[in-house]
C-alpha cells in the first residue's frame, strides 16, 4: 500500500516531528472508492477548521490535490491523511516559522462482520471518560489516548463498539463512532461542544435527515435519556450506520429510521 510524505512516495519520518513528540496535528480517515475520496468536501472542511483552531498554516489546495492523486493510485481502500505542525526543537513552543508536514497512508477497507449492520451491535460501557476541553472539542486531533485506553477495556467478540461518556457523565460517542438516537420522532445526537469528535458521517446524516423532513436536535444526553430512546445507532465514515441493539441489560429494536439512514449512508459510501 502506498505512503506519501509531503507529496512524495516515502515511509521515513523525522524524529523531530511534533506529531510524534506532542500529538501536534490532525488526521482524517477517508474511504476511497474507484479512486475517489468519499465525502471529500466534509473531510476537507473539518481539516481546514481544525487547522484554524490549532493555528496550523496549511495549504488546503495542495492537500486536496495530493489526496486526489493519492486516491487515484490507491483505487479502493482507506486513505489516512495526517497533518502535523512539522519539525521542531525540544519544548512546547511552536517553531517560527512552522512548516506543516503532510502524510498519506493507504490501507485496505476494513472487513466488518455483516451482522453488525444487519442485526445491530452491543455496546461495551467504557469506564474511560472523555476530558472536557472546549478548545479541542470536535477536532480529530492526534491525541487519541483516551480512545486507546477505552478500546483496551474489552477484547471479546460480543461487543463491536464502546460507549464513552465525559467526566460529567454525559453520553458523548462511541470509541470510533458517533451516536444517534430517536425519541418521540426526533433524531438526537450528543452535543460535542465540550469533547468528542465531530464525525463527517454524523454531519452528513444530520444534513440528509433534515433534507428528508426529519426533526433533528443536537443536545446533551444522559444515560437515562439514552435508555429511553426508541432507536439507537452508530455511524462513521467507513462502515456507515450500525444499529445498536443492546447496552448491558438494556435493549433497543432496530427501527425504520435507522434502516432509512443506513440505506442513505450505504449509498454515499458505494457511490
Amino acid at each position: 500500500m502506498p505512503s506519501w510524505i509531503d507529496g512524495q512516495p516515502m515511509e521515513l519520518l523525522s524524529v523531530k516531528d511534533r506529531g510524534l513528540a506532542y500529538g501536534d496535528g490532525l488526521f482524517e480517515t477517508i474511504a476511497v472508492k474507484a479512486g475517489n475520496p468519499v465525502l471529500l468536501e466534509r473531510h476537507m472542511a473539518r481539516l481546514g477548521g481544525g487547522c484554524v483552531r490549532l493555528l496550523i498554516d496549511l495549504d488546503l489546495a495542495l492537500v486536496r490535490a495530493e489526496l486526489l492523486a493519492f486516491s487515484r493510485e490507491l483505487g479502493d481502500g482507506v486513505a489516512k491523511l495526517i497533518v502535523t505542525r512539522g519539525d521542531g526543537l525540544r519544548g512546547y513552543a511552536p517553531p517560527q516559522p512552522a512548516i506543516p508536514r503532510r502524510i498519506l497512508q493507504g490501507g485496505t477497507q476494513p472487513s466488518y462482520p455483516a451482522c453488525n449492520a444487519e442485526l445491530g451491535v452491543r455496546l461495551f460501557p467504557c469506564a474511560t471518560r472523555l476530558a472536557e476541553q472546549p478548545l479541542l472539542a470536535g477536532l480529530k486531533h492526534l491525541n487519541r489516548l483516551e480512545q486507546v485506553l477505552a478500546r483496551a477495556e474489552w477484547q471479546d467478540a460480543e461487543h463491536a463498539e464502546g460507549l464513552m461518556l465525559d467526566t460529567s457523565g454525559r453520553v458523548v460517542e462511541g470509541v470510533y463512532s458517533n451516536l444517534f438516537l430517536l425519541k418521540d420522532g426526533v433524531l438526537l445526537t450528543p452535543d460535542l461542544a465540550r469533547c468528542g469528535v465531530a464525525g463527517v458521517m454524523r454531519a452528513e446524516l444530520l444534513a440528509q435527515a433534515e433534507s428528508h423532513g426529519m426533526r433533528c436536535d443536537v443536545r446533551d444526553i444522559d444515560l437515562d435519556g439514552l435508555r429511553q430512546a426508541d432507536e439507537v445507532f452508530l455511524c462513521n465514515s467507513l462502515y456507515g450506520v450500525w444499529p445498536v441493539r443492546a447496552l448491558q441489560r438494556h435493549q433497543w429494536p432496530v427501527g425504520p429510521l435507522t434502516r432509512k439512514l443506513q440505506a442513505i449512508a450505504r449509498d454515499l459510501l458505494d457511490s
